[in-house]
């Protein structure tokens, strides 16, 4: 289909992918509506869940689809989308926010911030900031995102600490975890959209990614870190992990967490896994706090519906990218990142022919830069939303604020990428 001209369901698509987006700014509204309205407070809280909403106009599309198109061809429509992602995801949150795989993390994390001269809660938060990030390049980024945003909400931010400091922190940590998964060919999602059809291995990542990637990580955690010293120095939380996991127990979910991690491309594999694991960690419950199950749920609801509002914003998103240069697509990609999904724009790059390797790497660079800036820039954010949206002010992520927030540690990547 043209640029200048779209189908009617394409068209549509485009008007109800704009409705999400305005949608995902106008959560605290209809959290206002819902107590403002008792009578419908359960369709208002309902709306104002920022992880229903490209799920809730993912299906306003699918029964225009069924109506305009008939439903042969809008089954054929649905049936065509990828939804690997929402399922990894789904199933990376549940094993990676348990009890055991949260308790060995937070043993190393403590066992690190020991040896840094700092106050214990500051020297923490500097390394969940950057450890955890970096080691998303590793165990993927959305078990990063689980494991860092569990940390900071029940060690710091569910504590008396300011609103400032709260958005702050979101903003750092969207944005390091955006960069901090391209040490590897695997961890990212925009890189494993392009990464066996460019040939780019975890070397050429590393060397042309990685390297620059940690610096902006560690200047964008030492800021922050920085610039709320006065409250971190404070104690704020225990000094070292509740409880000691028995070892068999944490080897078993460090197994069933890579081996998810090992077959992310093959649902198959890896939903049968997290069955099993759901089934071993029930047998071993007392060693548990409660599986993430909801949370995980939603935020795959949402990855699902961007995909399928997304699979059909191709015509103008491709020809828009295209017709920049090399040194204009890493800003459009920045910018464009922040109202779609970055894994969405480095597929639509892998299926055009003749691309420059300028072109790739500054189009690459721009979808992991603008990461941070949106929940819906990189598919970790709503999993990190997910987990510490209740620390927040009645329980809602203002996305403007996250937005003003993410600028500033974006910029630092900016310069790392383009500089060094």
């Amino acid at each position: 289909m043209s640029q200048l001209a779209p189908s009617a369901a394409e068209a549509v698509a485009a008007v109800l992918f704009l409705i999400a987006l305005i949608h995902t700014f106008s959560t605290k509204y209809f959290e206002h509506l819902a107590h403002t309205n008792p009578r419908h407070a359960g369709v208002w809280h309902l709306l104002g869940e920022v992880e229903i909403v490209f799920g809730f106009w993912a299906m306003v599309l699918a029964v225009f689809l069924f109506a305009q198109i008939g439903p042969h061809d809008a089954l054929a429509y649905l049936e065509t989308r990828n939804f690997t992602e929402p399922l990894f995801v789904f199933a990376i949150m549940v094993v990676a926010g348990t009890r055991p795989i949260l308790s060995v993390t937070a043993s190393a994390v403590h066992g690190v911030a020991r040896l840094i001269p700092l106050p214990a809660t500051m020297a923490r938060y500097f390394l969940i900031l950057t450890l955890v990030p970096l080691a998303g390049s590793l165990i993927t980024e959305p078990a990063a995102m689980t494991l860092a945003a569990l940390m900071l909400r029940d060690e710091l931010l569910t504590k008396n600490v300011s609103t400032r400091l709260k958005y702050v922190t979101l903003g750092v940590l969207f944005v390091n975890i955006s960069i901090g998964g391209t040490l590897t060919s695997f961890a990212a999602p925009p890189v494993l959209m392009v990464a066996a059809k460019w040939q780019w291995d975890t070397l050429f990542m590393l060397t042309t990614f990685g390297w620059k990637a940690a610096i902006a990580v560690t200047v964008n955690a030492v800021v922050a870190t920085l610039l709320f010293r006065r409250e971190l120095a404070r104690p704020l939380a225990e000094a070292g992990p509740k409880a000691q996991m028995p070892a068999l127990i944490v080897l078993m979910h460090l197994l069933f967490l890579c081996g998810i991690v090992v077959f992310s491309h093959h649902p198959v594999v890896f939903i049968g896994l997290l069955l099993f694991f759901i089934g071993f960690a029930t047998a071993y419950e007392r060693h548990q706090d409660r599986l993430i199950l909801r949370e995980a749920l939603l935020v795959g609801f949402f990855l699902a519906g961007l995909v399928v509002l997304g699979g059909m914003q191709r015509w103008w998103l491709e020809p828009l990218l295209m017709q920049l240069d090399s040194n204009a697509v890493y800003l459009g990609a920045t910018a464009l990142t922040a109202v779609t999904d970055n894994a969405a724009l480095t597929y639509l790059a892998s299926q055009v022919e003749g691309l420059t390797a300028e072109f790739k790497v500054a189009l690459v660079a721009g979808a992991v830069t603008g990461g941070g800036l949106t929940l819906i820039a990189n598919a970790p954010n709503p999993a990190g939303a997910s987990i510490l949206k209740a620390a927040f002010p009645e329980g809602v992520i203002n996305p403007l604020w996250l937005l003003v927030a993410a600028l500033p540690p974006t910029f630092v990547a900016m310069l790392a990428f383009r500089l060094l």
